[in-house]
């Protein structure tokens, strides 16, 4: 922060979070104010005037020890954090400070947090396909460079760790750099995730920025747009193609609610801030490439009770190209990674993006599958014997594409005792097809669980 100067005002309430301050001049909306308390800066974010000399601020650190009449400063600018070529490797909170115990990023130049999309003759679109290694996401619902990815599921089914082992993917496949954003995270699955990215060799590559659980409600709502403007530095200045994974996005929401209730505005549909659709498009739309380079976006989302139409998923899945469901019925059948394949899929996929094998192959798993599916409650009561000979092909099949489909991840290895395998999409491709023609049908359906690509794996033909 520069040198306090005069105050311009002063704290009159503090509710919470949220801190009343009276000034003589409004400082404008999102400015960062601040205050001094034992010698530690307080840092607070403009929200709201309430009247011509009264504002609300939420506090980026804790409130405990405020006091009516403390004196507050301006910064003289919204909340910038130090970026620096230096920053990858590290592990920083929402401010650019560090969380890793190494020194403090040393650098002159600064990024404000809040920014406006790049301008649209400035953009380029999505490029070719982003191969991850995973079999069922670069078979079914491909990622693209330059789009934007969501993971949706509800809680225990596995976001986090598909998360991981796309960072691990990203870092050792594409060479990039790996930028992620840990909204509302565990101290835990924080602790973890650093330790597993080290361990594999990719930290180097990466940048962490965390807002932790316990932190306040205006450092989870925001923290997402300081790992946003560590993306842009990286893609603007460095000329770099950027993964930006956040975990969670339903967390942003969350916390936007708790702030919006704090400042007194009434909640809208099923109790959500009237503003979320703004604030979602604010985060969404500065996700962008451009012809600096790419970023691509792997979103994890929580579903509430797995309802798929809860307005804070609804309005995430509006901005998203590729949509990843994970489904507990998957995750209960020992199907891992518990993706559904009849839900999961990439809006802009067709066969000139993807080439015509591809997309052949691909609808074909998913007839087998939503063929099977519809025969479940029949094999559920009758039994499969007493299906057409074709259905019953077309079953046997669909359950071998099935436990095909399931893959062993390198960052569980440690926790299954199954080394994690990496499979080439034109390999994937080339099973999928002979287990559709026939070709394994004189195989068991354990064959198939657990592999890697079938050659590698020892089954032949």
């Amino acid at each position: 922060m520069p040198g306090d100067g005069d105050p311009i005002g002063e704290i009159i309430e503090v509710h919470g979070p949220v801190a009343v301050i009276r000034c003589q001049q409004l400082p404008p909306l999102r400015r960062a104010v601040y205050t001094r308390l034992d010698g530690d800066t307080c840092i607070f974010e403009v929200h709201r005037h309430i009247s011509p000399n009264e504002l609300q601020a939420v506090t980026l650190h804790g409130t405990q020890g405020l006091w009516r009449g403390m004196p507050v400063f301006d910064s003289g600018s919204p909340l910038h954090i130090p970026v620096s070529e230096q920053c990858l490797g590290r592990l920083l909170n929402i401010f650019g400070e560090p969380l890793d115990g190494g020194p403090p990023i040393k650098t002159t130049e600064y990024r404000n947090i809040h920014r406006s999309p790049s301008p649209l003759n400035e953009l380029t679109g999505q490029g070719e396909l982003l191969a991850t290694g995973i079999k069922v996401i670069d078979l079914l619902c491909p990622f693209m460079r330059g789009g934007k990815a969501g993971l949706f599921g509800g809680a225990g089914v596995g976001k986090t760790v598909l998360i991981m082992e796309f960072m691990r993917a990203i870092a050792q496949l594409q060479r990039g750099v790996s930028m992620f954003s840990g909204i509302g995270e565990r101290i835990r699955e924080a602790h973890e995730l650093w330790h597993d990215m080290k361990d594999a060799g990719v930290m180097d590559q990466a940048l962490l920025v965390f807002g932790q659980m316990n932190e306040s409600p205006g450092v989870r709502f925001r923290v997402s747009l300081s790992a946003l403007a560590y993306a842009e530095y990286f893609r603007d200045s460095l000329h770099r193609d950027v993964l930006l994974v956040m975990d969670n996005v339903f967390r942003f929401v969350q916390a936007g609610s708790e702030v919006s209730s704090l400042l007194g505005r009434m909640p809208a549909t099923v109790g959500y801030q009237p503003t979320l659709g703004s604030e979602v498009a604010e985060l969404e739309d500065r996700i962008t490439s451009s012809l600096q380079g790419a970023i691509t976006s792997v979103q994890a989302v929580y579903v509430p009770a797995d309802d798929m139409s809860d307005p804070a998923v609804s309005a995430i899945l509006s901005h998203l190209d590729t949509t990843v469901v994970l489904s507990r019925n998957q995750a209960a059948k020992g199907i891992y990674p518990a993706v559904d394949p009849l839900l999961s899929g990439n809006k802009v996929i067709d066969r000139h993006s993807v080439g015509n094998l591809h997309y052949q192959v691909a609808e074909a798993v998913r007839s087998h599958l939503a063929r099977y599916k519809e025969l479940e409650d029949i094999i559920a009561m009758l039994g499969v014997e007493e299906l057409s000979a074709a259905d019953q092909l077309i079953v046997a099949r669909a359950r071998k594409l099935q436990r095909y489909l399931t893959q062993p991840f390198v960052v569980t290895a440690a926790h299954t005792g199954i080394a994690g395998v990496s499979v080439d999409l034109k390999n994937a491709i080339q099973d999928c097809d002979a287990i559709l023609a026939g070709h394994y049908d004189g195989h068991s359906e354990e064959d198939f669980y657990m592999k890697g690509s079938l050659a590698e794996a020892g089954i032949k033909r």
